[in-house]
Parts: C-alpha cells; structure tokens; sequence
C-alpha cells in the first residue's frame, strides 16, 4: 500500500502553493517559515519530485506540484471544511460543485429561496470547470456541464436549453442584421466550454462555412455574455445561462429564436450512496422544483 504523506506536510504543501510564499505560509499555520520548509523538503523526498521553483521573486509550483495540487488540493479542502464544520457543531452540511457559469447566472439568483426554504442547512458552493473528485470526498452533489459519460455515478438532467446567437439590441441595429449571411460581417463571440460552437450552427442554419476565425473566445459563458453586452459582437449561447440579459433587454436573439440548437447540458451528479444523507435528499428536491418552475 503507498504510503499517504503526513497531513502536516500536506497542509503546508497546500498553504504554500496558495501563498506563493514560505513565510505567509508559516504565518498562517503558526509556524516558522523554517519548519515549513523542512516539511515541504520532507514531503518533496517522499514523492521523489521537486514541488517547488525557488527564485529571487518567491517560490511557483513546478509542472509536477501543479499536477499534485489539482489531484490533493480538493481532499485537502474537504478535509478542513469537514473539521470546521465538526468544531462548530454543523450537522446539516451540503457541499456542492457547480460549472461556473450556471452557479453564477442561474444558481445563485435562487439560492436566497433554498436558503428561506431550509435554514438548518449549511451549504458550501464551489464553482469550477473540473468536475468533482467524490472519491476525495471534495462534494455530496456536482452539477456538471457537457457530455454525461461519468459511469458508476447518479445522472439526472435538469433542463433543456436553445443555444442561439445573442447581440446588444444596440448592436443589431448598427450592423442591421437580419439574416444568417450577415454574421460573416460582425464580430463573433466562442465560449470554449460550449458544447455549441459556432461551425455547429452554421452548419445547421446556414448555406456557408463558419468564418474562420472568431474575435473572441472566453472559458466560460458568463464572460461571452458580457463581451456581447458591451456591444463587443455577437455570443452563440444559452437562452437559460442568458435570462436575466434577455429579460432585462441587454441581449436579444439576432435572428428567429427558432434558428436555435437545442440541448440537455447541465446534470446533477452524485453516488448513489449519497443520496439517502437529508441535506442532499433536500437540494435535490429543491433543484427540481425549480427547474419546474421555469419551464
């Protein structure tokens, strides 16, 4: 069996990849920045790899500690919250992952009623690209994003949503556009993460190739949407992720909202063992409810 590094070593290791340094490290584990580093060394000899990068501007991860941090960093997190969480007496704790882009454009703007509906509930949201490590116990419930091919795990969809191109009202009328062949003209706007892109569009609604090249690409759909508001070109996103923008007339659809690809995206992931615990048992039934209630 490998033997698992002390929980010290790890926790300095974890403190000072955060901090990017030795001494702000030390000073949040009470410790001095020496014994950091002889617990860094330590664990470094251990695993047979260099962690770190020293240099005259501090201390980086080295391309072995960065792929350390992201497999550990998690357990490590999880590890603190579960002692936090046992010291202050939380019983009722739910620790959930969310894509980024749904916790902030659709999650959070309901969450003040899940909160109302179950106070007795502490919930923790974390919010990233990179699904959960439940077998790191990193959350109860991951609400993933793309293609669901996670064996072994409960898979339930929450919704459907039309991915359309979205512009500034403003912008549509500068660059009057009214047909498909006018999106060969305009700046266009990728999120990277969509399981859209714009050939997949273009192939489904227009005669032509996709342009070759886009103005923008971000890593998440909240960005794109933004760039789209300040009138920066023309988003192919989700009407869902898009709601509030299009309620509120910042962004509306550039041609027939009919001319929209439709898909089931998001997904509420867990272990099955995990569903019989109440604070999850609660959110599921709650994320229902409110998936029920927009459609």
């Amino acid at each position: 069996m490998t033997a698992v590094p002390s929980t010290p070593n790890l926790l300095a290791f974890e403190a000072v990849a955060r901090r990017r340094s030795f001494a702000l490290a030390a000073a949040e584990l009470n410790l001095t920045a020496s014994a950091v580093s002889h617990q860094i060394a330590r664990l470094e000899e251990q695993l047979g790899v260099r962690l770190f990068e020293r240099n005259a501007h501090g201390v980086r991860l080295s391309a072995d500690g960065d792929r350390y941090l992201s497999r550990v960093g998690g357990a490590i997190a999880a590890l603190v919250a579960a002692t936090g969480d046992l010291r202050e007496g939380v019983v009722n704790s739910l620790y959930l992952h969310c894509s980024p882009s749904l916790a902030s454009l659709w999650l959070m703007p309901r969450l003040g009623d899940f909160a109302k509906r179950h106070p007795d509930i502490s919930l923790n949201l974390s919010a990233s690209h990179s699904p959960s490590d439940f077998a790191h116990g990193q959350a109860d419930l991951d609400i993933r994003y793309g293609v669901p091919e996670w064996p072994g795990l409960e898979v339930e969809p929450l919704f459907e949503e039309a991915i359309l191109p979205l512009a500034s009202p403003a912008f549509i009328r500068r660059h009057r556009l009214k047909e498909t062949s006018g999106l060969h003209e305009v700046p266009l706007i990728q999120s990277t993460v969509n399981v859209v892109q714009w050939p997949d569009w273009f192939a489904a609604f227009s005669g032509r190739h996709a342009p070759d090249r886009v103005a923008m690409r971000f890593d998440r759909a909240q960005l794109a949407l933004d760039a789209a508001v300040q009138g920066l070109g023309v988003a192919l996103e989700s009407d869902r992720m898009a709601a509030r923008h299009l309620a509120e007339r910042r962004l509306q659809p550039v041609l027939d909202a009919r001319l929209a690809i439709r898909v089931q995206a998001h997904f509420l992931v867990y272990p099955a063992r995990h569903a019989a615990r109440k604070p999850v048992t609660a959110f599921r039934d709650w994320l229902r409810a409110a998936v029920n209630l927009d459609a």
